[in-house]
């Protein structure tokens, strides 16, 4: 393929704007911030599942303590209701005064063990309560903190993205102006060589892959005419010849 020596160069001007949009779409992958952010958002989900749990035990607490409180006021009415007939002086018979004084005492068992039950769960539910608020600021903190990250993003995504639409608008404005085939042969090489297709020959040493041309590769690139394209033995990208190649 042949192409003079001035179009070899500006191929170099395409490679490099080629890998400043590769360097710069690298660089917004790899921003710190979507780390970050990633990360935030699973602690957010842990701390809405366990916000959720927390409040569903609450719940379940709230009405087991209703139903607790219901039977402590069956209890309570049988009791007094007993305590009324016994304090009124209705009940005559022995046996039946009996059998009334022993019922008031397992409802006042009863009542008691109902209450100190009562009294457990109530503990329980200003634990959970205060685990509740602990969870709940600490969602309100990592939120902040996954706020503050996203606009750090966005602000060097817009700083990432206007530089690349300028490099993107130099590229298209180069590479019609080059050969077709000597592109296409470019970007045939690029895609299979890490994103770099054409490298120059600097002191007999491909900028490519960095290897020293061998004897008699370097022997056969100085023959060759100047406006031969020529390639790299070793890495085969487009190797572009200047003043300071050595040869």
């Amino acid at each position: 393929m042949k192409a003079d020596p001035a179009t070899q160069l500006r191929l170099l001007d395409l490679q490099a704007l080629d890998t400043a949009l590769d360097r710069l779409a690298v660089r917004r992958r790899g921003l710190p911030e979507l780390a970050t952010i990633a990360e935030r958002s699973e602690a957010l989900d842990r701390l809405d599942s366990d916000i959720v749990r927390v409040r569903t035990e609450i719940a379940d607490i709230g009405r087991a303590q209703q139903k607790l409180e219901n039977e402590i006021e069956l209890v309570r009415g049988r009791a007094d209701r007993d305590r009324a007939r016994l304090e009124s002086g209705q009940v005559a018979n022995p046996r039946e005064l009996e059998n009334l004084q022993a019922e008031l005492a397992s409802l006042a068992r009863r009542q008691g063990v109902l209450e100190d039950e009562a009294l457990e769960r109530m503990e329980a539910v200003d634990a959970l309560e205060g685990r509740l608020a602990g969870l709940v600021a600490e969602q309100e903190r990592v939120a902040a903190e996954r706020r503050a990250a996203e606009e750090r993003r966005d602000e060097q995504f817009g700083e990432i993205d206007t530089e690349a639409a300028k490099r993107r608008a130099e590229r298209d404005a180069l590479a019609p102006v080059l050969p077709e085939p000597l592109v296409v042969l470019y970007e045939r090489v690029r895609s299979s060589s890490a994103g770099v297709g054409a490298a120059v020959l600097i002191r007999r040493r491909c900028q490519g892959c960095h290897l020293e041309l061998s004897g008699g590769d370097l022997r056969a690139v100085a023959a060759a005419p100047a406006d031969e394209v020529v390639r790299c033995e070793e890495c085969r990208r487009i190797l572009v010849r200047t003043a300071e190649s050595g040869l």
